[in-house]
């Protein structure tokens, strides 16, 4: 879960250092790109293997690179469909997901995911992990 957010750190720190305004910076800039972005997903990969390991707990650091990478992409994905600043094949500038989707369609898609995945883990943890 971490992954599909960590990325708009960067439109946050845009807004509040103002790097929009005094440097002309995009409000989605390099961590929005397949580039920028997996770099950032495989640091937090390995930032998570370590805390879990500081735990004295074992995970499989493949998975972990496997599933920031997919939250990452997917995040750029559906921001590529809504904002014409993202350059998701940076160098390129070109975004071929830009309105394809609209913005009502790209959030209803979310709320959607996001409701069947929760049910789909609610409905696991209680059937193979009931409480007695």
């Amino acid at each position: 879960m971490i992954a599909n957010v960590i990325v708009d750190f960067e439109p946050f720190l845009v807004l509040i250092l103002g790097l929009d305004l005094r440097y002309g910076y995009p409000l989605h800039g390099f961590f929005h790109t397949f580039i920028g972005g997996s770099l950032v997903a495989l640091a937090l990969a390995e930032v998570i293997a370590k805390f879990y390991k500081h735990l004295g707990k074992e995970i499989s650091v493949k998975k972990l690179k496997i599933t920031a990478l997919s939250g990452v992409w997917l995040h750029i994905v559906l921001d590529s469909f809504l904002y014409t600043d993202i350059k998701p094949f940076f160098p390129l500038s070109w975004n071929p997901f830009y309105g394809v989707f609209s913005a009502f369609e790209v959030y209803g898609f979310c709320i959607v995911a996001f409701l069947l995945g929760m049910s789909l883990y609610l409905l696991i943890n209680l059937k193979f992990h009931p409480k007695h």
